[in-house]
């Protein structure tokens, strides 16, 4: 199976999705990455301010940074090639890249906001009145 990484621009936290204004396509790419990895898809995700060094130990992603800067960000690579560069990928391009059928991107899950894949689901490890579920008991 195909493994994807993921370079993305520096955030306040690993996914970007936190504070007041959401960017709605940060929470749609980590929908998609959480169905993936449940899914048992691999996918690594480095976000510039809490892991710098990925960026410089690739060579591929430090000759896109010395290139473009950082408007090359993020930056897709599929089994280390650069697949896509400034821009998430549409649901249908991760398909086609991961060569998965839609099933890969839904959860398994089948009960509060992880019955579709469309809204944003917690990870396993964290408990309904945490981190992206806020007070909503009915999330994870």
């Amino acid at each position: 199976m195909k493994r994807m990484s993921i370079y993305e621009p520096a955030m306040c936290c690993d996914t970007g999705v936190c504070g007041v204004n959401v960017d709605p396509e940060l929470v749609r790419i980590s929908t998609v990455i959480n169905n993936l990895k449940k899914n048992g898809i691999t996918i690594e995700r480095y976000n510039l301010s809490s892991k710098p060094m990925a960026f410089v130990n690739n060579n591929k992603v430090k000759e896109a940074l010395d290139k473009n800067g950082t408007d090359s960000l993020p930056l897709f690579l599929v089994d280390e090639d650069i697949v896509i560069e400034g821009r998430y990928p549409k649901n249908e391009e991760i398909m086609e890249l991961l060569q998965i059928s839609k099933d890969y991107l839904e959860s398994s899950k089948q009960n509060g906001c992880c019955s579709s894949g469309d809204d944003f689901c917690c990870s396993e490890d964290e408990e309904p009145d945490q981190g992206c579920c806020g007070n909503n008991s009915s999330c994870c």
